[in-house]
């Protein structure tokens, strides 16, 4: 859409993405000067529809940013009270007990929450002290300035046909410019993913490695609730074949959090992780759990998983990148929200200080240097090799060599130094003729269910006149190139159904129901020979999750 002429607005900040990043960025910045302008831009219908989380928090960043929360009513109302953690085989578990476990992984003190409705209490803090919110405004394009740097964004495009050109009804949207952009999209982000390669900000560091996350809420019989139980487990269904595991924890209401997390490192393409966690919920220990109950809701994210060595540079001319733009999820805990919201208020001090000096679009280096050297950067060290260690050896092994170098790194050293991740998951998907084909259960529509079914538990929406936001690169490879190759795994990998091989004419044919796209960016991923690039769709649509 160059050479179209937009209305601009010129802000001090500009921050993309109300998740917990950008809304601490947001709040802290009018902590630190009332008449700084700041607005924040959500692709999301509301704030909270596109969040989709581990749902246990360490509030150790909210502390730091609204130290009353508490008072101000925040919702945080069921504080972690058992952690469980098991090894699955496939009709029985072991307990591991929780004593030999390095202090970081206790959740004591910790709380079991939605993200979503966690973020739309922190964007009515924002709003009380003066920021802009403009949810429903996805932002398609970065403004460059003269000299190369990163100005403002494009926001509020709606109405393209749906080749992508203009039409009679298309609005063009606006530059919204500012003297710094953040950038807080969440995992794989477009905007972000432009940026990092523009920079080469990714120059120097491991590949950043990425795992699926899927969950369902569940409403459970009250008599096998227990409020604020934590429970992990590994193993089964996955086995060798993928790295991965599985959360249930105990929120209020007789509610459910049932999740389970598939490495995108797998090898063999006929994996499908949907119905891993299908088959997952079919344990005798799960099922007991669930039965009688009914799954109210759906949800997938991709999630970023290569810790400290894989973040790359966050800061160019302009611009920053924070939370999981940058990929600051400790593993072994599966938790980002509380450095998500470090590393917002890291990015605010920084501008803060910068503006205050009569600087603009400049690189922010001193938050690059608080996000490596301060807390971030402390917690994602000392499990900087769970990751690598499980990718390289295995469970059983990761899980001992894991163990013990978490425990050296609470000490400040580690024996294995730092680990490095090699390829990046897109490479490390193999030929379908060296593997075998899985054959998974179908779905008993009680605890397991189709992904249609599903996907329309995620509230998800697509205007279906507007542009395909999932791009191909080259449209040939998927029929001549993934199909003969790797069984075209875009059919399974995807957790939405977005993606089918159908016979046309007696011939195979890739198809694109991008109408069912829940944003979790795995096919932009995981896709072997990298053809598929997701870009944002217009402002509004996607999923709505209401309280994931």
């Amino acid at each position: 859409m160059s050479g179209i002429e937009r209305e601009a607005m010129e802000y001090d900040v500009v921050i993309v993405g109300a998740g917990p990043a950008g809304l601490s960025a947001a709040i802290r910045l009018k902590q630190l000067d009332a008449d700084l302008n700041v607005v924040v831009l959500e692709k999301g219908s509301e704030v909270g529809a596109h969040i989709l989380s581990g749902a246990v928090l360490d509030p150790c960043g909210l502390n730091k940013l609204i130290p009353d929360w508490k008072a101000k009513g925040a919702p945080l109302n069921v504080p972690v009270k058992d952690d469980n953690f098991y090894m699955l085989g496939e009709a029985g578990k072991v307990r591991v007990p929780n004593f030999p476990m390095p202090p970081l992984m206790n959740n004591h003190g910790n709380y079991i929450m939605s993200m979503g409705n966690v973020c739309r209490g922190m964007a009515e803090q924002a709003e009380a002290v003066g920021v802009e919110i403009f949810p429903g405004m996805a932002c398609s394009e970065l403004v460059y300035g003269e000299n190369g740097e990163v100005k403002g964004v494009v926001a509020g495009v709606f109405g393209l046909e749906a080749d992508g050109s203009i039409g009679e009804g298309t609005e063009p949207g606006m530059e919204l410019h500012g003297k710094y952009v953040f950038l807080s999209e969440g995992v794989r982000g477009s905007l972000a993913k432009e940026v990092i390669e523009k920079y080469d900000l990714a120059a120097g560091h491991e590949p950043q490695k990425f795992g699926l996350g899927m969950k369902e809420i569940w409403e459970i019989d009250p008599a096998k609730h227990k409020e604020g139980s934590v429970t992990h487990t590994m193993g089964w269904p996955l086995g060798s074949n993928a790295g991965g595991g599985s959360f249930i924890y105990h929120l209020e209401n007789n509610q459910v959090y049932v999740g389970f997390v598939v490495h995108l490192n797998y090898k063999n393409p006929h994996l499908f992780p949907y119905m891993e966690f299908q088959r997952f919920k079919h344990h005798p220990m799960v099922a007991e759990l669930l039965e009688g109950g009914k799954r109210v809701a759906y949800g997938a994210r991709a999630i970023s998983e290569g810790g400290y060595q894989s973040m790359p540079k966050m800061v160019a001319p302009g611009v920053a990148l924070l939370g999981c733009s940058v990929g600051m999820v400790n593993v072994p805990r599966i938790k980002g929200n509380h450095n998500a919201m470090l590393s917002g208020m890291a990015a605010a001090e920084a501008a803060h200080a910068a503006i205050a000096e009569g600087r603009a679009s400049d690189e922010l280096s001193a938050y690059e240097t608080e996000v490596r050297q301060g807390d971030i950067g402390q917690d994602l060290k000392k499990v900087r090799n769970v990751k690598p260690m499980w990718s390289k050896w295995g469970l059983l092994p990761s899980l001992a060599l894991g163990g013990l170098d978490m425990w050296t790194n609470t000490l400040g050293f580690s024996l294995f130094g730092t680990l490095k991740h090699g390829k990046t998951d897109a490479k490390a998907t193999e030929e379908a003729s060296k593997h075998k084909v899985i054959d998974y259960p179908k779905p008993d529509g009680k605890l397991s269910f189709d992904r249609l079914t599903n996907v329309s538990f995620s509230m998800t929406n697509h205007e279906e006149s507007q542009p395909c936001h999932l791009k191909l690169k080259d449209p040939s490879i998927p029929i001549q190139v993934n199909l003969p190759k790797y069984a075209e795994p875009a059919q399974r990998y995807c957790p939405a159904g977005v993606y089918e091989v159908v016979e046309k004419d007696g011939q195979p044919e890739f198809v694109i129901n991008f109408q069912n796209c829940v944003h979790c960016k795995t096919c932009d991923i995981k896709d072997p020979e990298q053809n598929i690039n997701w870009t944002t769709p217009q402002g509004g649509d996607g999923p709505n999750y209401p309280n994931m």
